[in-house]
Formats: C-alpha cells, sequence, structure tokens
C-alpha cells in the first residue's frame, strides 16, 4: 500500500515538475498584428506554447533555458504546395522507369528533413506515387524527421492530361488507368478518384484542371475537365471533409475550376482580370509558386536539362507566373503561399518570399500567407500559424529582422516542431 501511493505521488509531481522550455527572443514577429515585439521569452510545455511573457524569464531548475535574444523568432512556414517525393534534375524523366517504392522513399526522407530544416514545419504534398502518403505516416511516428505532412497522394487527371501517370511512355505501356490511378473521364469516375484517395489515406484532393509545364504532353494550358467533373470531385471531398486544389495555367481551365468549387488554384500563369474577379467572388487562393516558374525558366535554357517537348512550354509559361502574381494580388485576389518545391531543390522554399516582396505584396503579408492563411486553409487555425498560448510550439528563428533583409528567410537557424528542437545554430 505504501508503495503505490509513493509511486502516485512520484508520478504526480513529475508530471506536475515536467521539464518547460524557456525560449529567450530577442524579437518575436507577431503576425496577426503584423508588428514585431521586442524581449519577449516563449515558455513551450509539451508540445503546446504555455505561454508568452514580457522580458526575459526562467522557471525551475529543471527547466531548459534556449538564447534567441539576437535572432528574430516566427511561427513555423506552411508551404502549400510540395512535391516530397522527387527532385527536378535531368534524370527525373528516366527514373520513372528506373526506381522503385523503396528508392523514392529513401530520397524523400532527405526532402523531408531539407525541408522542415529550412523553417517550413508544415506542408502540403499536391502529388506522387503514393509514397508520400507512407511519409506522414513515418514522421508521424517519429521514424523519420520531416514537417507535418497534408498529403494528396496521387495527383487526379484525366486520360492523357497532366498526371496520367503513363504519359510519354510507348503505347504497350500505356494501358487504360482509371479512378484507381488517378485518372478520371467522367463524373462518376471524379467521385469514385476521390473515394479512393480517402482510402488510400490522403487529406486533400488535387486535380490538374489544365495542361502543364513537365508533363509528357504538347499542351501546357488547355482545360482538361469538365465542370460537370469538377464538381462532382469537389461535392465529394466536401463529403469527405478534404480540402480541394487545382493545377492550372491555363485561363478557361481555370474558370471551371473556381465555378466547379476548387478552393486553391496552383500557379494561375495565364489568369485573366476576369478569372481574377471569379476568384475574390468565391473566395478561391492562388498558390503562385514563383520560384518554380523562375526555375524552369532556367533550366529550359540547359541544353538536355528537359525533353523537347517540355522546354518549349517551360520557356513559354515560366517566366510568366510573378508577373500574374503581380496582377492578382494587387486586385484583392486572395493569396496563399506555396513554392511547387521539388521543382527546385527542397528546402529553398523560402525564396518565394523575396519574388512575393519584389512582385509587390508587403512582407507581413507574405509571411502572413505562409502562416496564418495557410493554417486557416488546413482546417489548423485554432492550432498552427501564430506564436500564441495554447498553439503547436511550431517556431523558428533567423538571425536579422526579414522587415530589414526578407533573405534572412532563406537561412533559418533555429526549428522546433512540435516543442521538440530539430535545429539549433
Amino acid at each position: 500500500m505504501k508503495k503505490n501511493i509513493f509511486v502516485s505521488f512520484f508520478l504526480f509531481t513529475s508530471f506536475l515538475f515536467a521539464q518547460e522550455t524557456y525560449l529567450h527572443c530577442g524579437s518575436i514577429v507577431d503576425v496577426k498584428s503584423g508588428k514585431t515585439l521586442s524581449e519577449k521569452t516563449i515558455v513551450v510545455s509539451g508540445k503546446i506554447v504555455k505561454s508568452i511573457q514580457n522580458g526575459y524569464k526562467t522557471g525551475n531548475a529543471g527547466d531548459k533555458v534556449i538564447d534567441l535574444k539576437n535572432k528574430t523568432v516566427l511561427p513555423g512556414f506552411i508551404d502549400m504546395h510540395v512535391h516530397i517525393e522527387s527532385q527536378s534534375s535531368p534524370q527525373s524523366y528516366i527514373e520513372r522507369f528506373t526506381l522503385n517504392d523503396a528508392d523514392v522513399a529513401f530520397q524523400s526522407t532527405v526532402y523531408a528533413k531539407n525541408t522542415l530544416m529550412a523553417g517550413f514545419t508544415t506542408v502540403r504534398d499536391l502529388g506522387g506515387t503514393g509514397v508520400n502518403i507512407a511519409l506522414r505516416k513515418a514522421i508521424n511516428k517519429g521514424t523519420v524527421i520531416g514537417p507535418r505532412i497534408f498529403t494528396a497522394g496521387k495527383a487526379i487527371a484525366t486520360t492523357g492530361g497532366h498526371a496520367d501517370p503513363t504519359n510519354g511512355m510507348k503505347g504497350s505501356n500505356m494501358g487504360d488507368p482509371g479512378p484507381k490511378e488517378g485518372v478520371v473521364n467522367s463524373p462518376e469516375d471524379g467521385k469514385k478518384a476521390v473515394r479512393q484517395r480517402y482510402k488510400d489515406g490522403s487529406d486533400v484532393i488535387k486535380i490538374t484542371a489544365t495542361g502543364g509545364v513537365l508533363s509528357m504532353a504538347k499542351s501546357g494550358q488547355n482545360p482538361q475537365f469538365t465542370i460537370e467533373e469538377i464538381k462532382a470531385i469537389t461535392e465529394t471531398a466536401k463529403d469527405y471533409g478534404m480540402l480541394t486544389a487545382a493545377h492550372a495555367h491555363g485561363d478557361k481551365g481555370m474558370q471551371r475550376a473556381v465555378k466547379g468549387g476548387i478552393k486553391t488554384i496552383e500557379h494561375g500563369t495565364l489568369m485573366s482580370e476576369e478569372t481574377m474577379d471569379l476568384m475574390i467572388q468565391y473566395n478561391s487562393f492562388l498558390v503562385p509558386t514563383i520560384t518554380a516558374g523562375k526555375q524552369v525558366t532556367e533550366k529550359a535554357k540547359i541544353p538536355g536539362y528537359f525533353p523537347e517537348v517540355v522546354a518549349k512550354k517551360a520557356s513559354d509559361i515560366g517566366p510568366k507566373i510573378q508577373g500574374m502574381f503581380r496582377k492578382a494580388y494587387k486586385k484583392g485576389v486572395p493569396i496563399a503561399f506555396g513554392t511547387d518545391a521539388g521543382v527546385f531543390p527542397h528546402g529553398e522554399n523560402a525564396r518565394e518570399f523575396g519574388y512575393m516582396v519584389e512582385a509587390g505584396m508587403p512582407l507581413m503579408k507574405a509571411i502572413e500567407s505562409a502562416t496564418i492563411t495557410n493554417a486557416e486553409l488546413l482546417g489548423m487555425g485554432d492550432t498552427l500559424g501564430q506564436l500564441k498560448e495554447g498553439f503547436l510550439a511550431d517556431i523558428i528563428a533567423v538571425d536579422e529582422n526579414p522587415e530589414q533583409n526578407v533573405k534572412t528567410l532563406e537561412n533559418v537557424v533555429f526549428v522546433m516542431k512540435e516543442g521538440q528542437v530539430y535545429k539549433s545554430e
């Protein structure tokens, strides 16, 4: 009896005096107010921000203190468009035939770690082979180091459209992929494809509403879904509580996507003012991916980097994304931060901030798009995206004030995710 009382008392006191972490922050970016606050202490208990206090506080003897007095501290960033399984190279197209799922899985762990170390504690993966679902599970279990992942699993395409997995293959290998493989040709197919993604373990739904740049298909902009197919997909996704996204370069396909109920438009390259007005009306968000546009433009100049059909599209579409973003932001289109990492090296996601600012978006608004806005879109607005009491302790730090030097965001020196420190220089 006495032994049981002692054990209970020990467990109670251990819980009561569990170690907490005190972050002494020289500056904190309060994204909600758009202000930078000086000399604060963030108290982290377990996975949660317990409190934010004025000045530099210390706790009990067993508590940990981390000195960030000469750093600027921000909430962990959220990238709404990555492809965590892969990374662009001249070998990318042949690797579709030479890499096994195990090979893809091992390389994806490297990309995931690079992403987290760059300060992106949450990402939305918009399409791969399905390894992305296994990677998410491994990260959640603590087996692999990486960001919190919301994934589409395999993107949904039409036959021959962008994300048809058999594009570019010889005829005998093409077959006739269907909803299970993420290829649809009717509203009923669309419903089945969404339900299959749900069954597979996807968190979100992505369709390819128009042609794309990197696929082995002639057009990079033609519409590839009917509005009836899109509505069937979005209505089914809503039933399953899944956020929807549409890859779209061409304007007509974009309009169908917005009218069909898609929440985020990825890229938006050839967006007209009419479509911008539609997006404002429907409260659809543009995910601009300017960095990807810059990357494909540069790589298209290298002989042999892309197949000829891809290089032509990259040269045409890539240079137009930043200019479109400038017009869309000025007009008032809602903006969500996303980069298309994988088209360029994972871990360089923060380059997007500089391009957004260059195009006329104030830095604090760009940071808001990568934190509060994206958290709300993911249904995590009461848990992620802010340094706030009761929120998950996703906390990063940089050397300088980003309002004075936006490029400091490309060199994150401290990363904490859910109260665990993964990087500290």
